[in-house]
């Protein structure tokens, strides 16, 4: 089977991923398909730091936007029409390259990882659900982490939703989320993936980005978005991407617009160390060290020593 290339820019958030995608898309006639589990939503452009269309260069992007705020999306959906878009492209003699943080949905559609139906009980769900409320999210985390250390590793104690399925999964069939993704993998994946990840050698160098993007988000109108968002009653999912809880504090008036920003900022740093921590575990991918010096163009002439000396477009 001849597999489909797929250049992957990855790492953490703010550190320029958009900018370098743009790049690699320009210089090797390519389309950019979104990695970013809360740019899928509708409306939702400022806290999830949607590329604007003066970022975007002319270059189509795929899997932006797409999606209600009310609407549950999960994992297997994102590989069903990630899948579609990476073929069509393909079939267009251009070159997929996928952008984004969100480590599960890189990994997935880029392994192949099959998912299986998920067990569903209303009545465990309820359970754990109440035992959050009682004993709180760390509890429930800690108790993951005893089963299932690897799924545990990587989420937060805000992750409560899936904190709450990965234990309904396991004491419904006794099997944790990695075993049931170790098995999933044995199906060979449709694609060539060229790794690229941006690194900071200084993380304060990362950090100080961080900050001044959530300094330009609030002149840009985040906190107009985040109050409309968090009053709606149908967008829970939507509601909780990084930007919006945040500020529910200052509005409710429980804390100052300055704690509410320093909460944010320091949210968002936890978050860029999170994806740091995930794409560690990736053995094949390529980093591109992003210095205080380095220019957009030096940073995309990096990436592109990396693509010309791999094999995926070749050929």
């Amino acid at each position: 089977m001849t597999k489909i290339p797929v250049i992957a820019v990855v790492g953490p958030t703010a550190s320029g991923k958009t900018a370098l995608a743009v790049a690699i898309a320009q210089k090797y006639n390519g389309e950019v398909v979104s990695a970013d589990s809360m740019q899928i939503y509708k409306g939702m452009d400022i806290a999830t730091a949607k590329p604007t269309a003066e970022e975007m260069k002319g270059i189509v992007h795929h899997l932006i936007g797409f999606v209600e705020p009310n609407e549950k999306y999960s994992v297997a959906r994102y590989i069903e029409d990630a899948s579609r878009v990476i073929a069509d492209i393909h079939a267009r003699n251009k070159v997929p390259v996928l952008c984004g943080g969100t480590g599960l949905y890189v990994d997935s559609l880029l392994n192949n990882i099959q998912f299986e139906e998920e067990p569903d009980n209303r009545e465990m769900r309820t359970r754990l659900q109440e035992r959050l409320k009682n004993e709180g999210a760390q509890v429930l985390l800690n108790e993951l982490m005893q089963i299932d250390p690897e799924a545990a590793s990587v989420l937060h104690p805000n992750n409560t939703g899936r904190i709450i399925r990965a234990l309904e999964v396991y004491y419904l069939t006794g099997e944790t989320a990695t075993e049931r993704r170790n098995r999933s993998l044995m199906q060979p994946s449709p694609y060539e993936p060229c790794y690229i990840a941006l690194h900071f050698p200084d993380r304060d160098y990362l950090y100080e980005r961080i900050d001044a993007r959530v300094d330009v988000m609030l002149q840009t109108g985040l906190e107009e978005e985040a109050r409309a968002f968090l009053a709606r009653e149908d967008a829970d999912t939507a509601a909780q991407a990084i930007g919006c809880k945040e500020l529910r504090g200052w509005f409710d008036g429980t804390i100052t617009k300055e704690e509410a920003v320093e909460n944010l900022k320091r949210e968002t740093r936890r978050y860029a160390k999170r994806q740091m921590t995930w794409f560690r575990r990736n053995q094949n991918i390529h980093y591109v060290n992003r210095l205080r010096e380095d220019s957009a163009e030096s940073i995309a002439q990096k990436a592109f020593i990396i693509i010309e000396n791999s094999s995926i477009l070749k050929g």
